[in-house]
């Protein structure tokens, strides 16, 4: 998890791990996939510096 990650996600990220490795899902890459998701979900709720909703980028206007 990265720095500054509060304490929720962090339990949050733990039980995604570790449900994953029991489960036997994303063998080899339970870590990766379970802090991609809670890094997605810190982006979505704006505790990130800079925050992405699903990659849309806006467009400058002229």
């Amino acid at each position: 998890m990265p720095k500054g990650a509060s304490p929720k996600r962090e339990r949050e990220y733990k039980k995604l791990e570790t449900e994953f490795k029991k489960e036997h899902r994303y063998p080899g890459r339970e870590e990766e996939v379970a802090s991609r998701i809670v890094n997605k979900q810190r982006a979505e709720h704006g505790e990130t510096k800079q925050s992405s909703s699903g990659g849309s980028k806006q467009s400058a206007k002229k």
